[in-house]
C-alpha cells in the first residue's frame, strides 16, 4: 500500500473548456459532487492540504468543495498557489470576485513568482513546485479531450518516473455516470 497523501493537487479542465460559462451550470453541481467524494476518500487516509493554482473552472470548484466538507473534516486546509503575483487581474469583475472569496477563504494564499507574468518559465516553475509540494494529484481528464491539463499531466508523469507520486484521475465517464446517478 503507497504511503498516504498528505498533500494533494487538484487540477483539470478551465471552465471554458466544459462549456461552462455561468456560476449556476449544472455541470458544476456534478463535478462538485465527484470532487468532494473523491477528497472524501483521500481525507479517510489522511489528506491535511488540499493544493491550487487558482485556475477558473476545476481547481476553484475542488477549493469550493473542500470548504463544504470542512464541516465534516475541520482539518483539511487550503493552500491557492498562484504562477506569478497578480494573478487574475485581468479576468471579468465576476470570475475576479470569485477569486478574491477564494483568498479569503484559504488557509494559505501564495504566488511561486513574485512578480507579474513575464515568460511561461513561471508556469513551469509554478508546475514543478506544486509537483514538489505534494504526494499527488487528482484531475478532472480525460484522454479523449486533453486540453490545457495534458502539460499538468506530462510533467506530472515525467515527475513519477523519479519521485513517488500518485495520478488520480475522473474521467468524462465518472462525471457521466455521477450525473446519471444523482
Amino acid at each position: 500500500m503507497a504511503e498516504p497523501i498528505k498533500t494533494l493537487v487538484v487540477t483539470g479542465y478551465r471552465s471554458y473548456e466544459m462549456g461552462v460559462f455561468k456560476e449556476d451550470d449544472p455541470k458544476i453541481t456534478v463535478i462538485k459532487n465527484v470532487l468532494k467524494q473523491r477528497l472524501k476518500d483521500y481525507l479517510e487516509e489522511g489528506l491535511e492540504w488540499l493544493l491550487i493554482g487558482g485556475n477558473l473552472g476545476v481547481e476553484i470548484w475542488a477549493a469550493q468543495a473542500a470548504f463544504e466538507l470542512r464541516e465534516e473534516y475541520p482539518e483539511l486546509r487550503v493552500g491557492v498557489i498562484f504562477p506569478f503575483l497578480e494573478y487574475g487581474n485581468q479576468w471579468k469583475e465576476n470570475n475576479q470576485a470569485l477569486l478574491q472569496k477564494l483568498k479569503t477563504q484559504a488557509d494559505f494564499v501564495e504566488a511561486t513568482s513574485h512578480k507579474p507574468y513575464e515568460n511561461p518559465a513561471q508556469l513551469r516553475n509554478h508546475t514543478r513546485f506544486l509537483l514538489e509540494h505534494s504526494g499527488g494529484v487528482l484531475m478532472v481528464y480525460d484522454e479523449e479531450f486533453p486540453g490545457k491539463t495534458q502539460y499538468f499531466l506530462k510533467d506530472a508523469q515525467h515527475f513519477g518516473e523519479s519521485f513517488p507520486y500518485q495520478i488520480d484521475k475522473i474521467t468524462m465517464d465518472d462525471l457521466q455516470n455521477a450525473s446519471l446517478e444523482g
